[in-house]
């Protein structure tokens, strides 16, 4: 039994696909299919149940898989030691953002941090706040950049900034010449949201509950798959969004085009954090992140500078 042994059995359970499960372990589907069967056949039983190219773990499999995380995760934490033993700040930072951060955050951070820290490249990941948190979990990364609350059994969450959210329109609608917007309103428009899966979405129908009705029979946002994409809608004609104020103000002026509106306050908001394993041994880089975070100039938000760093336990 070898560790890339487990790291195939680990790859199948998340893919359930033997080709998918090959390529995100970067082998041949063949070498991957020969390397389980071999240590299926030195365990003396099944740990999958193959049907038509689908592959699902059996009851003592989960129980196996299980196991093999844990094994994985304190063979990376060898790793992690050998590392702390040398330059903290030396050897790539796996970085993990939301959607709705990434690409507003690191044009302004990623030329930052290289300067302060030139041998921490960040390698980047982008996606949904509970896939992030499951690949942190998992040890893909190291630390993710996502919207508090979250569920912070096992890891450290460190505030580094709170944004308010705005109001986009085009300059023919009503709105246009408003001082600021009531929340509660947004429920008379066409409102154009990210799609299921995004915690931005949450937040936006947490702060006006009546812009969609759960039952279906009121009114239902129209989805988009990006606020950039929601942005061109808007342009179109198609109606009305709500955007973190980082969305607005990190990117080229199409003033012309949109407008972006306050809400009455209080404004709905939400804070953004970094967040990692607490046996992450990286502490250094984890501060240097935050202070080129801190240093950055991203526009639109309110750096939190004093908050202390999480205790360590």
């Amino acid at each position: 039994m070898t560790l890339t042994e487990l790291r195939y059995l680990v790859n199948l359970d998340k893919e359930r696909h033997f080709g998918r499960a090959a390529e995100r372990s970067f082998v041949s589907q063949p070498t991957l299919s020969v390397a389980l069967k071999k240590l299926e056949d030195e365990l003396g039983l099944a740990l999958f149940e193959r049907n038509r190219g689908e592959a699902r773990p059996t009851p003592i499999g989960e129980r196996i898989i299980a196991q093999a995380r844990r094994v994985l995760d304190e063979a990376r934490r060898i790793e992690d030691l050998a590392r702390e033993g040398h330059d903290e700040l030396a050897g790539p930072l796996r970085f993990g953002a939301i959607y709705t951060v990434g690409p507003y955050l690191l044009p302004n951070l990623v030329p930052v941090l290289r300067e302060r820290a030139p041998m921490m490249p960040l390698v980047i990941e982008e996606n949904f706040t509970a896939r992030l948190m499951e690949q942190l979990r998992d040890n893909e990364l190291d630390v993710i950049c996502v919207a508090l609350p979250i569920e912070q059994n096992g890891l450290h969450a460190w505030p580094v900034y709170d944004e308010d959210f705005v109001v986009l329109v085009p300059p023919e609608h009503h709105w246009a010449d408003a001082e600021a917007i009531p929340a509660k309103q947004l429920a008379g428009e066409k409102l154009l949201l990210l799609g299921p899966g995004h915690c931005f979405r949450e937040q936006v129908i947490e702060a006006c509950p009546k812009c969609i009705d759960p039952d279906r029979d009121g009114p239902q946002p129209q989805s988009g798959s990006s606020l950039e994409t929601i942005r061109h809608m808007v342009v179109g004609g198609l109606g009305i969004t709500v955007l973190p104020r980082s969305s607005v103000d990190n990117r080229p002026d199409d003033r012309s085009r949109l407008i972006a509106k306050s809400f009455v306050p209080p404004a709905p908001n939400r804070r953004i954090a970094l967040v990692w394993r607490k046996t992450f041994p990286r502490r250094q880089a984890i501060t240097q992140l935050r202070d080129a975070m801190l240093a950055c100039g991203m526009l639109g938000v309110q750096f939190l500078p004093d908050v202390p760093p999480p205790r360590e336990d």
